[in-house]
């Protein structure tokens, strides 16, 4: 037998408007703006103030169904919808709120766009005497290349598939002729197709001391293993040479770049961070501004508020007319949460950084030694926000301050008890053992055991597993490799 039953439960789901607040605030200011282009191209009553003409007209007539009973999907827009007198009032939402108008700009300007290193060598090629079909080849090797710029494609199998797929055949000692005058561009050493290479290149197109280029070729050659585990007694006792001699030679070889292509070859030339915090000090204090130029000048445009108030007065429209009203009033309205969900962002972004900013206000003032033990669940319960929120917030997102350019992340870290009974940061032990290495005898590096030990000495006691993992962040090489002639 059926029976009916009631059931009274609660459910917590995200609305249209939190969910596109949530996407907008874990973007960066150069994906907000991108964001944002996309919402201007789609939606017609969305556009982008300019700073000169940002004072809009006050309109007091509201955005209402019209009182003749004509239908205007009641289920869309209710009778607490936003209007036109609201939006022209609430100064916040309106085009003087987001536009600067006579204020100065606060943005922090763009790297110019430039070519990436391959399009760069790319060009170089085309500029060198070869014929039609040695250029293919050249512009092959370049496309060949791999993120540190290193030549690791068979250059048979290269040419095979040149013969095959563009009727091109070179041969391959010409082939070798080709990708020797490739590596001769700039940067020298590029196309490579191991280490060695590379660095042999790089020392005969230098200007150095003849014999202690011939000690370090020699060196790279035919004691490369010695070398890089730094057996320089080896290397001396096998060359005949003196120890003024081989730390000459070294002193050369150092100066090479083993990675032409800068880790990776496609990214474009002197690309910068665009920081998404700006922090000033002015007399004692800070001040934090958000650099958010093309958010801030975001309004809705009065051409189309005034067409939804025009239809409004018409004492009877057309079905066409209607349609017309309708859509406007959707964009109009999916515009006024658009808006409101950026006023949200920028205030959600300045509270936590500010948050940031007085849990660390002495990193500011004196840089990392000063950085102090802070977790999420701190500014969580500062600002009054979900953890997850200040996740959002935090992730790829930068501020730019007087100690530089950081990525809010670096201000989380754990703590460690001293014993004076505070709590230092880990990046701060950090930066110690960097300390210690930089000024460590380099003819006798101290070892991990030995560091912690300095560091128990200042109070701070970790264990020397804990030293090598943070030595190894640090990308410090061990004792053995630190050493130096």
């Amino acid at each position: 037998m059926l029976s009916l039953q009631q059931k009274l439960s609660q459910q917590q789901k995200l609305t249209p408007q939190q969910i596109q607040y949530q996407k907008l605030l874990q973007l960066n200011t150069i994906s907000l703006e991108q964001r944002i282009k996309a919402e201007l191209e789609i939606n017609p009553v969305l556009e982008e103030a300019d700073y000169d003409d940002t004072e809009q007209q006050e309109l007091d007539e509201t955005v209402k169904t019209d009182d003749d009973g004509d239908d205007f999907d009641d289920q869309t827009f209710s009778d607490d919808e936003f209007t036109l007198e609201d939006y022209m009032n609430d100064r916040s939402l309106g085009s003087e709120g987001f536009g600067h108008g006579d204020q100065e700009e606060r943005v922090q300007p763009f790297a110019p766009s430039k070519k990436s290193l391959r399009e760069s060598l790319i060009d170089q090629v085309h500029l060198l005497e070869l014929n039609e079909d040695e250029v293919v080849l050249g512009e092959n090797i370049i496309w060949s290349l791999d993120r540190d710029g290193y030549f690791k494609q068979n250059m048979a199998e290269l040419l095979h598939d040149l013969k095959i797929f563009e009727h091109i055949e070179i041969s391959e000692k010409r082939a070798e002729e080709i990708l020797k005058i490739i590596q001769k561009l700039d940067p020298i050493g590029i196309a490579a197709r191991d280490l060695r290479e590379c660095l042999v290149v790089q020392l005969e197109n230098t200007s150095y001391d003849e014999y202690y280029s011939f000690i370090a070729k020699e060196i790279i050659l035919h004691h490369f293993e010695d070398f890089a585990n730094k057996r320089f007694d080896v290397i001396m006792k096998t060359l005949n040479v003196t120890m003024e001699t081989l730390r000459a030679a070294i002193s050369i070889i150092q100066k090479m770049n083993p990675k032409p292509g800068e880790g990776n070859i496609d990214s474009e030339q002197a690309n910068q961070i665009s920081p998404d915090f700006l922090i000033e000090k002015s007399e004692d204090s800070f001040i934090v501004t958000l650099n958010d130029r093309i958010a801030s000048s975001v309004t809705i445009s009065k051409h189309y508020l005034d067409m939804i108030d025009q239809n409004k007065r018409k004492r009877k429209i057309s079905d066409n007319e209607k349609e017309t009203h309708r859509f406007l009033r959707e964009k109009f309205e999916s515009a006024k949460w658009f808006i409101a969900s950026i006023k949200q962002r920028k205030e959600t972004l300045l509270k936590i950084m500010t948050a940031i900013l007085e849990k660390q206000h002495d990193f500011f003032d004196f840089g990392s030694k000063a950085l102090r033990p802070m977790i999420y669940k701190d500014i969580a319960d500062s600002v009054g926000m979900d953890i997850s929120t200040i996740s959002r917030v935090v992730n790829g997102k930068y501020v730019q301050s007087p100690q530089g350019i950081h990525e809010l992340k670096y201000f989380f870290s754990e703590g460690l008890s001293t014993d004076s009974g505070s709590e230092v940061s880990n990046k701060h032990i950090k930066e110690l053992i960097r300390e210690i290495c930089d000024l460590e005898d380099k003819g006798a590096p101290h070892s991990d055991d030995k560091i912690a030990e300095m560091l128990s000495e200042k109070g701070i006691h970790i264990a020397r597993r804990t030293v090598a993992k943070y030595r190894e962040q640090l990308k410090i090489p061990v004792a053995r490799l630190r050493k130096e002639l």
